[in-house]
């Protein structure tokens, strides 16, 4: 296997790595974010990816005597947690995660289904666990740019694919790795993997042009405002001020209900029926997935508590909203620790 993108570490007189347990504690540092963030893009998950990028370095530990140093060590853990993530989709009972329940159209008023829990749904991902995006430099072949591979929508598009052709997809157009380190890695032929690349960037390309789920991903710089003002819409009760920054054709999901609108009217009539269902929100900035986030308390009419209730994932577009997810309870209060979120506010 040819060296794919990336830091090579460096092997013992033998051809062999040199990897006692101080040289594999500094691998794992050096590795596991980026590891971490391809379980997850492979699974949807965050806790999903958590145990496997554990199961990965356990597995590689286990195993360091037998890597041959014919490649690079950072290639040998993408085969163990790539591997590892096919294994555990097979082992599920559904091979992907959903943003959106498949065929369900559009809803109007109020949502009534309740929350749908045999369905998996996929989750946000927390800024604070993501690798040095910002630098990040894939391989020459790779189609997508690091921050456009980490957004919500990319990720709820690839979870659309098989699991392989997700693999080859997120092996070959996200970290550019060739057809045939790809097929090293995997296992089976070079032409086998351009079979499997041509039929994922298909499915892709009918759902977006181009096979892209996102364009205009550069940070707009009124970005922060956007935000504040979401916020403030939040915490001073003014649900025509949110609907205002909406896009007319803007999306809106709340996982885990199945209902999803579409178009501002629709939000808004939406958020009407819901939105005096507590006596007072608070909203705090948080980051998932390189885009805008918020985590939402909510105070109880009843008891007058402060609780954990959601968390908002925007897509900004022009200035505007272009897509809304808001995890809800009872998926949304069980983010929050994973996004470094108190139980409670901090009130002024």
């Amino acid at each position: 296997m040819t060296d794919a993108p990336g830091p090579i570490e460096p092997l013992g007189r033998s051809g062999q790595p040199a990897l006692d347990r101080l040289a594999f504690e500094r691998l794992s540092v050096a590795h596991r974010r980026e590891l971490k963030l391809h379980c997850y893009r492979m699974m949807g998950s965050l806790n999903e990816a958590d145990d496997l990028v554990q199961e990965t370095f356990l597995k590689a530990w286990r195993g360091r005597s037998q890597f041959d140093g014919r490649g690079s060590v950072r290639g040998w853990l993408y085969s163990i947690a790539t591997n590892s993530c096919l294994n555990a989709i097979k082992a599920r009972s559904s091979a992907r995660r959903i943003i959106e329940q498949p065929e369900r159209p559009p809803s109007e008023g109020r949502a009534t289904g309740g929350p749908a829990t045999e369905f998996a749904w996929l989750e946000p991902y927390p800024d604070a666990e993501l690798p040095d995006i910002a630098d990040d430099k894939p391989g020459p072949e790779a189609r997508y740019e690091a921050r456009e591979a980490v957004r919500l929508a990319f990720v709820a598009a690839i979870q659309l694919l098989p699991p392989r052709q997700r693999a080859v997809l997120l092996l070959c157009d996200v970290l550019g790795w060739s057809s045939i380190d790809t097929a090293h890695l995997l296992g089976g032929t070079t032409a086998s993997i351009n079979s499997a690349l041509q039929r994922a960037r298909a499915t892709l390309g009918g759902r977006y042009p181009q096979g892209r789920p996102l364009q205009g991903l550069l940070a707009s710089p009124d970005e922060g405002l956007l935000l504040e003002r979401y916020m403030l819409a939040w915490q001073t009760d003014n649900l025509d001020g949110l609907v205002e920054l909406l896009r007319e054709d803007a999306i809106y999901h709340m996982p885990p209900w199945r209902e999803w609108y579409r178009g501002r009217l629709a939000i808004g009539a939406f958020l009407g029926s819901i939105w005096g269902n507590f006596a007072g929100y608070r909203a705090v900035a948080v980051a998932a997935n390189a885009q805008p986030a918020v985590g939402v308390y909510a105070l109880g009419r009843q008891d007058f508590v402060w609780r954990p209730h959601s968390l908002h994932v925007i897509e900004p577009a022009d200035g505007k909203i272009a897509s809304l997810t808001i995890y809800v309870p009872p998926l949304g209060p069980s983010l929050f620790p994973a996004f470094g979120l108190p139980p409670e506010p901090v009130l002024p």
